[in-house]
């Protein structure tokens, strides 16, 4: 039987500004990538959201970004692998203190958004990044784009990583995302994203923008909870993937 992982990533609002539909996700998804902080979320917000995974006995997981809370995290920064390996250390370590102190236990790091296509295709970026979970804690589970640098920079450090792929949005012809910067970078018909996230579990491939086939390996399928139809869209993929036959439950650790 084929099965997936299917996570989000949680906990983006920030003090008076609300972001998301975090408990009702809580109930579609198997893993929870909360944010630490930086690019998103605060300590009410942490604590919060830990709180309702743990109640919905969801996988949690440290989601650390670039500190650009203007730009939610998704715009580059020119930061050393240092700078990147002091950011990350800083993130898991405030999310962990939450999870703790909730009675839980942290089970994976996903990096967010620039800094996550950073270390995707920049080695020594997705080597300190690596290293930096591993000198925390070596069981966690490092999840990353399927082929990117960061799931090889995890498995050379003898990390186990976890293949990730996107319902919702494009690629290109060398496995990379395609930039939000372009018109063409979200799949905005759930109907759409839901047959991808079937095919790319199903066949490990997905046809990129430009038209050719790209292989993808695939553990985990992450859904994004800040669109509009985020929820509907949420549940489509879900039951999409359970009436092909594929099972949606959390990776092992």
């Amino acid at each position: 039987m084929h099965r997936v992982d299917l996570n989000c990533d949680l906990g983006e609002s920030f003090g008076a500004y609300r972001m998301g539909n975090d408990e009702a996700l809580l109930e579609l998804v198997t893993s929870a990538n909360i944010a630490c902080g930086f690019h998103a979320g605060d300590p009410s917000t942490m604590r919060r959201t830990v709180r309702l995974a743990l109640e919905a006995g969801t996988a949690i997981g440290a989601h650390p970004g670039l500190p650009d809370l203007v730009g939610f995290g998704r715009r580059p920064m020119a930061i050393t692998p240092q700078e990147a390996y002091d950011l990350v250390v800083y993130q898991i370590g405030a999310l962990d203190a939450f999870v703790r102190s909730e009675g839980g236990t942290l089970r994976h790091v996903k990096p967010h958004g620039a800094l996550y296509n950073m270390a995707a295709s920049n080695a020594p970026l997705a080597e300190a990044i690596a290293e930096a979970v591993r000198r925390i804690d070596p069981s966690l589970l490092l999840f990353g784009l399927s082929g990117s640098e960061l799931i090889r920079a995890g498995q050379k450090l003898g990390l186990t990583t976890v293949s990730e792929a996107f319902a919702d949005r494009t690629y290109q012809r060398d496995g990379s995302l395609t930039s939000r910067a372009h018109p063409g970078a979200l799949i905005r018909d759930p109907q759409q994203a839901a047959d991808q996230a079937v095919r790319m579990v199903m066949e490990g491939t997905v046809r990129s923008l430009e038209g050719p086939e790209v292989k993808l390996e695939v553990h985990t399928v992450c859904i994004h909870g800040d669109g509009e139809q985020a929820l509907a869209a949420s549940r489509l993929i879900r039951d999409a993937l359970v009436s092909a036959g594929i099972a949606v439950c959390a990776v092992s650790q």
